[in-house]
């Protein structure tokens, strides 16, 4: 009985934490380029149980247990084993705002995604789908939290014009005349990437991700004008969580019986009259 609270909290544990993501999701799912969490659950493993012998049971009579008898498996329940974005493509959503900018996929392999590069506070880079960009005062090109975006070099880019014109490869024209190149980064497999906050991902350790925007075995299009929407289907998140919720109470109502079995085997069972 004691062995069915565990398996039962366990079960709850992981509904909450799994709650917690869908709502994360349905929060975001305005946000632009916003890559949905998803959660995979997993049994922890099973222990086989079998009938001790005669052998492991200190008494002076003989006992009849058959020896190395299997009565078969248990199950201790479930956890949350990984959580991880999603990075299927979002709806593009026109803004008519020269500095948004969206990724366009057209042909990568499997598990691979582009971003833009940015330089993060401590001048390391991060990557991100949001191309809800901006001017600062001195023509740099930023995101809305003031991170400069780089070019295919790594570098800074700066506008010396309130208004530009994109081509799809990225290349930024001034007047006509090319100012520089929007810098692409490839990730061959953007699970190994680790969320940053605010719509963030660096590199993990290790992982090194490549200029995406002369790889020829990749096809991209960069449409000024549009921002990519969040990938977060907010019907089907609100299923989930209402099938999280349930199992969540399913498991709950479970040890409130486990308790008051409890309760009856303490105050009832072998009481003296």
């Amino acid at each position: 009985m004691l062995r069915g609270f565990y398996t039962a909290t366990a079960g709850m544990i992981s509904q909450q934490r799994r709650m917690e993501l869908l709502s994360n999701n349905l929060s975001n799912a305005n946000t632009p380029g916003y890559k949905a969490d998803q959660s995979s659950l997993r049994a922890f493993p099973e222990m086989l149980l079998s009938k001790l012998d005669a052998t492991s049971v200190p008494t002076t009579k003989p006992l009849k247990f058959a020896q190395n008898q299997q009565i078969g498996p248990i199950n201790t329940g479930v956890y949350v084993q990984d959580i991880a974005p999603k990075f299927s493509q979002g709806d593009m959503r026109p803004t008519g705002n020269d500095t948004d900018l969206a990724i366009l996929n057209q042909t990568l392999p499997e598990n691979a995604s582009v971003f833009f590069t940015v330089e993060n506070t401590d001048g390391t880079p991060r990557y991100t789908r949001n191309g809800n960009f901006t001017l600062d005062s001195q023509g740099y090109l930023t995101t809305n939290n003031g991170l400069y975006v780089l070019d295919e070099n790594n570098n800074r880019i700066q506008i010396n014009s309130g208004s530009f014109t994109l081509q799809p490869d990225g290349t930024i024209l001034v007047d006509n005349t090319p100012q520089a190149r929007i810098g692409i980064a490839l990730a061959n497999n953007a699970n190994e990437l680790i969320r940053d906050g605010n719509g963030l991902f660096r590199a993990s350790e290790g992982q090194q991700l490549t200029n995406a925007n002369n790889n020829p075995n990749i096809s991209f299009q960069i449409m000024q004008g549009h921002i990519e929407r969040s990938n977060v289907d907010s019907a089907q998140t609100m299923a989930d969580m209402t099938s999280a919720y349930r199992a969540f109470e399913a498991n709950q109502k479970i040890i409130q019986a486990y308790d008051m079995s409890m309760q009856k085997a303490a105050n009832e069972i072998g009481r003296i009259n």
